[in-house]
């Protein structure tokens, strides 16, 4: 296995041809986090957005802890997977109680364990955002990342624990930030799934599968799921939907949108088509039925998911 990345070559590159990202500007922890929760689902070029709304509504943690969820759930509508929105709020309440109530006085903790135990931090936001906001030693893990290791170690199908084996056995202890972001901005630009740049890559020296890359790894087969439901589209007098909030479970908890479910009565109504919405491993069908309501809701004032925004563009909204 690989285990001889040269520090000096792959720091050098990324000092000289990482992207100019907003949150590479900044080592304030609160905003690095935003950041990487933000990126766990969503495409760099768009959460770029959403991170400067987000910065500059709330700069802090006790901004945030301080709005209600459905500001936050406002702010995050278009960037998809709102259960994240949802448990950062629910962070940042947390991060802001005091020490004696099992909180931090409104500053993020500083090492990777304290991060883990905050609401919707997983292992690999805890050690991106230790390590780049505080220099905490300790390797990320990503797919990116992932990547790397399975194409420099020619391994067909490395375990997680491979994986983080092999991260920490070739962490530039000294500055782990900037080295973490540099092995993830190789597989982010260099070391890509499709097409990689091997002749652009600043460690291909050491790189055992750089005569075959596509074969490393092996893609993951993931079994897509299919979900049908059925939505009621009523309008009332003077044109608005009526739009409700749903439950603290599912894809689009918290969110507002039309009654929509699996069991949803349609008696009398005009059906109007199908809107289709894919995620990252489901594909969503919904029948659109219409009719009318007596009082709407202006669709500005609430947190509307991208789906829901389709349906409401089915219905001339």
């Amino acid at each position: 296995m690989s285990e001889h990345l040269s520090h000096s070559a792959l720091l050098a590159w990324y000092a000289e041809s990482k992207r100019d990202l907003p949150w590479r500007h900044t080592d304030d922890p609160w905003k690095i986090l935003l950041s990487e929760i933000l990126l766990q689902q969503t495409q760099v070029s768009r959460g770029i957005h959403y991170w400067q709304k987000l910065v500059e509504r709330f700069p802090t943690p006790q901004s945030m802890a301080d709005a209600e969820v459905d500001e936050v759930l406002h702010l995050w509508q278009g960037a998809g997977y709102y259960s994240r929105a949802r448990r950062l709020h629910a962070l940042s309440i947390q991060v802001c109680l005091s020490i004696t109530e099992g909180g931090y006085d409104g500053n993020l903790p500083l090492t990777a364990p304290e991060l883990l135990t905050l609401p919707g931090v997983g292992p690999y936001t805890a050690a991106a955002v230790a390590s780049i906001a505080y220099g905490e030693p300790v390797a990320c893990v990503d797919g990116n990342i992932r990547r790397v290791m399975a194409r420099q170690s020619k391994r067909l199908d490395p375990s997680l624990k491979e994986v983080e084996a092999w991260a920490n056995k070739v962490l530039y202890r000294d500055d782990a930030g900037d080295w973490n972001q540099a092995l993830m901005e190789l597989g982010a630009t260099v070391c890509t799934p499709k097409r990689p740049l091997c002749g652009q890559c600043p460690v291909s020296s050491s790189c055992a599968g750089k005569s075959s890359p596509l074969l490393f790894p092996q893609p993951k087969k993931t079994k897509r799921k299919r979900l049908d439901l059925k939505c009621t589209l009523r309008f009332d007098a003077n044109g608005l939907p009526e739009l409700v909030q749903r439950g603290d479970d599912g894809i689009l908890a918290g969110m507002w949108g039309p009654p929509m479910g699996d069991a949803i009565d349609v008696t009398g109504l005009e059906y109007v088509g199908i809107v289709e919405h894919t995620l990252s491993h489901r594909d969503i069908f919904v029948e659109v039925w219409h009719g009318s309501c007596q009082r709407g809701t202006e669709p500005s004032t609430v947190a509307l998911s991208s789906l829901d925004r389709k349906i409401l563009a089915l219905g001339g909204e």
